[in-house]
């Protein structure tokens, strides 16, 4: 099933858009990253040793909930390297052949960035193992007893992957990266900061206090917080002078359907799913998939970490809970305090 188009601004934006916005402010070296201070950190120190060993860079796994930057640091490496970089997916390896050419055009010390690797069939997984290891591939021609193998010798290169669920990557693929980043959420001076930084870029005049309201809804992510600042943007030409003052920002917000503490009308309705369908919970995702009429991954890669990380729900064996501030939020009685008001009821 098709991943359903996310709304971050005012309409669904389809995924070529969505990387075209990306690539025009994405930062182009190491010293641009705004947040993610320790792991620029570590991976300065790696690309200072690779540049005085001559060594390519270890393989590294990036992880972490969508638009974080897993792809802009891939992005970024090679340019620190001056070296190029070949990208796929996961989906898009069906089989071995399918990552031969990335692997035979792969330039001394180049970078191949796999995006979304755990979906990567076992298959293809089995086949890159000696090629990450030991910088060689085994192919097989012919079939039956007039079988051969021959063995391939590669340049040495750098595999990058990045997932949304590392659990899902077997043990010894996980272990066959030497780095293993987890990307956290970004606070909201880091997000502010990169609206500055952003709109500078895009000439356009954006307000310090502005600034603050976009990032304070823009639920610690970079990708949402450019899509918030793009639509302002938007918004502001087409409603205002083209600056984006505080009234600007809140009021493009405002017409978005992106509330207070930065919930879109996706995830509000996921909540009032949750809440009214299934009185609060405990229930299982492809219950709430089916029910949203989304894929079950779009619901746990791109709407539940921020509700879990600001405790509007609860992952329990059982399934998925409203906490209290859930209810609080859509403006809503708990089905205890129900029961309560009417055991005292009862009672007088």
């Amino acid at each position: 099933m098709a991943r359903e188009p996310i709304v971050h601004g005012g309409q669904p934006e389809d995924a070529d858009e969505q990387r075209r916005r990306d690539a025009a402010l994405r930062p182009k070296r190491l010293r641009e990253v705004i947040g993610q201070k320790a792991v620029v950190q570590r991976l300065e120190i790696v690309l200072n040793a690779c540049k005085k060993l001559k060594e390519p860079l270890s393989h590294i796994l990036f992880d972490g909930p969508p638009g974080l930057g897993k792809t802009t640091f891939a992005t970024v490496l090679p340019n620190e390297l001056g070296t190029g970089i070949q990208m796929t997916s996961g989906p898009a390896l069906t089989n071995p052949k399918d990552l031969l050419p990335f692997l035979t055009n792969a330039e001394e010390g180049s970078i191949i960035f796999i995006d979304e690797i755990h979906r990567m069939p076992r298959a293809v997984e089995e086949f890159i193992y000696p090629a990450m290891e030991d910088f060689r591939i085994d192919i097989i021609l012919g079939e039956g007893i007039n079988a051969r193998t021959i063995s391939m010798k590669l340049k040495r290169f750098t595999l990058i992957g990045a997932t949304t669920r590392s659990g899902m990557l077997s043990g010894p693929m996980r272990d066959r990266f030497k780095m293993h980043e987890h990307l956290e959420f970004y606070s909201e001076a880091e997000l502010s900061q990169l609206m500055n930084i952003n709109a500078r870029k895009l000439q356009t005049p954006l307000a310090e206090d502005a600034a603050v309201e976009l990032a304070r809804r823009s639920r610690g992510t970079p990708r949402i917080a450019n899509a918030r600042l793009w639509w302002a943007r938007n918004f502001a030409t087409s409603e205002a002078d083209g600056n984006i003052t505080l009234d600007v920002a809140r009021a493009a917000l405002s017409m978005a359907e992106v509330d207070v503490v930065g919930l879109d009308k996706q995830d509000r309705r996921y909540l009032e799913t949750l809440i009214g369908v299934f009185s609060g919970g405990p229930t299982g995702i492809e219950a709430l998939a089916a029910t949203m009429n989304l894929p079950a991954d779009t619901l746990s890669d791109e709407i539940e970490p921020f509700l879990l990380r600001e405790q509007f729900i609860i992952r329990s064996p059982r399934g998925r809970l409203a906490t209290a501030r859930a209810y609080e939020h859509l403006g809503r009685k708990k089905p205890c305090d129900d029961v309560r008001g009417t055991l005292f009821d009862m009672s007088e």
